[in-house]
Order: C-alpha cells, then sequence, then structure tokens
C-alpha cells in the first residue's frame, strides 16, 4: 500500500467553505467510484482553518500521474473537480503547476526511526 500526502488552501469566505463541507458529504457516486477504480484505497481530508490537509491510500501499482488522467477522463469526475477548484487555492507550498500540493514524510512511528530533512523513504 503506498500512502500519500498532500495540502491545499479554501479561499477565505465561510459561506463558500461551508458549501465545500455540503459537497463533501454528498459527494458524487461517480467520484467514490472513480477514486476506487484508479486503485485509492482510501483518503481523508481534514481541514484546520483554510487549510485542506489529505492523506490518500493506494494500491502499489498506483501511480498519480497515469492514474489521475484516468480519473479525469470521466466527465463526472472532471466536472466534480472544477466545482471544487472554485472553492480551493493551491497553498504557499505548491509548486509550479501543482494544485495539490505534495508532502513529504518526516516521521513514522511504526518505523520506529525519523526521517532526515530531504531524504525520502
Amino acid at each position: 500500500m503506498r500512502v500519500f500526502a498532500q495540502t491545499l488552501d479554501l479561499k477565505d469566505d465561510p459561506a463558500a467553505i461551508d458549501t465545500y463541507l455540503c459537497h463533501h458529504r454528498a459527494v458524487w457516486p461517480e467520484v467514490i467510484e472513480g477514486l476506487r477504480a484508479i486503485g485509492i484505497r482510501n483518503m481523508r481530508m481534514y481541514r484546520g482553518g483554510t487549510r485542506l490537509f489529505m492523506v490518500v491510500e493506494a494500491e502499489d501499482s498506483f501511480d498519480p500521474a497515469r492514474d489521475y488522467q484516468t480519473y479525469a477522463a470521466n466527465p463526472r469526475t472532471r466536472a466534480w473537480d472544477a466545482l471544487m477548484r472554485t472553492f480551493q487555492q493551491p497553498a504557499p507550498c505548491a509548486r509550479d503547476g501543482e494544485w495539490w500540493a505534495s508532502m513529504d514524510e518526516i516521521f513514522d512511528l511504526s518505523s520506529t526511526r525519523s526521517v532526515s530533512v530531504g531524504e525520502t523513504r
């Protein structure tokens, strides 16, 4: 199982944030099906103010560059993503062209060792 952590920001508009949260309490079935179809086994999102943090657990064969393109090929999932982007903006740490900014793991309690700054697993 592969694990990915990503972050982005919501636009600082309380009414829009409430709408965004309502959408996530009733995610379109095609979105759920589309995520599972590309090998995502679990996805959790957390919010602190306007900052979102997402953890994705996917099959070992999951390739974000390839599989998110497959997901986006479906008109309904593409419409969901377009709608969600109206509420979102890249976090300050995002690289050029990156929407959800990738985050590096720096500690894993189950491995009993910390990862040095700049080191990846």
